[in-house]
């Protein structure tokens, strides 16, 4: 009986390792693509003067101000005049700008897209000022450059390029930019809905999204190209208890803050189960086969290791946590505004982000069922759904893929899923082929600035984005 059973342990190694040491890369087709020549004193100049404009979105529309919006307006005119004479322009909703270029076709147009509105700055904390677009040491500085005005510069400044030399594109192009997506405004919704009634179905949509990284994933040096077919789905969820209040020197077994602190207990002992996703499959399929040996033993046998992984990525948490499932974040807590009064109400603020095959209505079941109590209120304030998962079977993918790999020849070109939420979920509608990809290479650090202090963009990475955008035009 133990020869039998060392037998089987002999085989199953075996087997790990065999499918290990055939877990080849993947190679992307080669194609070949002209020189690219841009003009980096402009690039410069015009990503200054977009910086320039402070396109502040809030959810408030009396603190906005539509006066910097229309100055940016003047930006784009000025900077870039071939594209406002050959192009058609609509203004959709409050700031959605849709350009139309038209194409030797009509079938299978393009979309790229970027929003162009910011989020508030904090002027104590930077080094420099946010909106003033000094250019110091090979970087551009400013809020925007990296979320997303210098994604929208790099677009025009391709196309305006193109158009110099008399570029009439093979498909119709649509350039889409809202300049509220940072608030979760209408104006992308709007324009989707403008293209849906025009009957126009896009066979590919390209927004902000993963990047040019370094060093990300478990095992796999290098560089690799991070691309999102989805993205998950959004809540704000209120826990909420009302009391009759009174002192505090007289206090029930359980004040109501002290239910909602059990309730956020329970939900972080017990979060979401785990989801197959097959975008994460996907992630893990293609870096897993650039891992070193070892590594790739594990990459190349997920159907034994994922359930260990699943149940030990609670435990880690960060974002292998979230690519296995929905997560919960306890963000906000609000009781009483006396240290001496018990709170008449008190409130639990969290953020969740669903994967694909949760819900919005599935995940409030999910919280009431943990949370095992009826006197406390959950409400959704505000959540949408999980995208589809974007068709990577087509040519539009595979074009994509060689695009990237022409700019940047080392990188790793692999699908992912996106943990935060962009304006590209809402063609959806319209299209099943949405990626998201920001065509720069980012350190760590730089991805960190992101809403952050100090946001900035070196001029070499511009250029490259510029590069990638001229590619992506000139050869679709």
């Amino acid at each position: 009986m133990g020869y039998v059973i060392l037998g089987m342990f002999i085989v199953f190694v075996v087997v790990l390792l065999v499918r290990a040491a055939t877990f080849k890369p993947t190679l992307i087709p080669e194609k070949e693509f002209g020189p690219v020549s841009v003009n980096r004193e402009k690039i410069v100049q015009d990503m200054v003067a977009m910086i320039q404009c402070k396109t502040i979105s809030n959810r408030d529309e009396a603190l906005v101000d539509f006066g910097e919006y229309e100055k940016y307006y003047g930006v784009l005119e000025k900077s870039f005049p071939l594209i406002h004479e050959k192009c058609s322009l609509e203004r959709i909703g409050r700031t959605g700008l849709l350009y139309f270029l038209e194409g030797r076709s009509h079938e299978k147009p393009v979309v790229c897209m970027a929003h162009y509105d910011v989020v508030p700055v904090e002027e104590s904390g930077w080094d420099k000022l946010a909106f003033d677009g000094i250019v110091e040491n090979g970087e551009i500085w400013g809020r925007g450059t990296l979320d997303t005005k210098g994604t929208m510069c790099g677009v025009m400044e391709a196309l305006e390029q193109l158009l110099e030399e008399g570029f009439v594109p093979a498909r119709d192009l649509y350039l889409s930019f809202s300049g509220d997506e940072e608030i979760g405004g209408e104006s992308c919704p709007a324009i989707v809905s403008y293209l849906e009634r025009k009957g126009i179905k896009p066979a590919l949509v390209l927004d902000e999204g993963g990047a040019v990284v370094e060093n990300v994933f478990p095992g796999v040096n290098g560089e690799s190209a991070m691309i999102g077919i989805c993205e998950k789905g959004y809540m704000d969820v209120e826990l909420t208890m009302e009391s009759n209040g009174g002192h505090a020197s007289t206090p029930p077994e359980h004040t109501i803050v002290g239910e909602l602190a059990k309730a956020v207990t329970a939900i972080e002992k017990h979060p979401f189960k785990s989801k197959k996703s097959k975008a994460v499959d996907m992630l893990f399929d293609e870096l897993g086969r650039h891992a070193g040996f070892g590594m790739k033993i594990i990459y190349a046998n997920m159907w034994l290791f994922r359930p260990v992984l699943s149940v030990i990525s609670p435990k880690i948490g960060g974002e292998i946590n979230a690519l296995m499932r929905s997560t919960c974040a306890v963000t906000c807590m609000e009781g009483s505004k006396a240290y001496n009064v018990l709170p008449p109400r008190a409130v639990i603020g969290m953020n969740l982000r669903l994967m694909q095959g949760d819900t919005v209505e599935s995940a409030v079941s999910y919280l009431k069922k943990v949370v095992k109590n009826e006197r406390i209120n959950i409400q959704t304030v505000f959540g949408h759904n999980p995208s589809i998962t974007s068709d990577t079977d087509c040519e539009e993918w595979n074009y994509l893929k060689q695009v990237i790999h022409a700019t940047w020849p080392k990188a790793i070109v692999s699908p992912y899923i996106m943990l935060a939420c962009s304006d590209s979920r809402h063609y959806n509608r319209i299209c099943d082929r949405v990626y998201r990809f920001s065509p720069m290479k980012l350190s760590k650090e730089e991805r960190a600035m992101m809403h952050a202090n100090n946001e900035r963009v070196s001029v070499d990475t511009m250029v490259k984005c510029v590069e990638f955008y001229v590619r992506l035009l000139r050869e679709m």
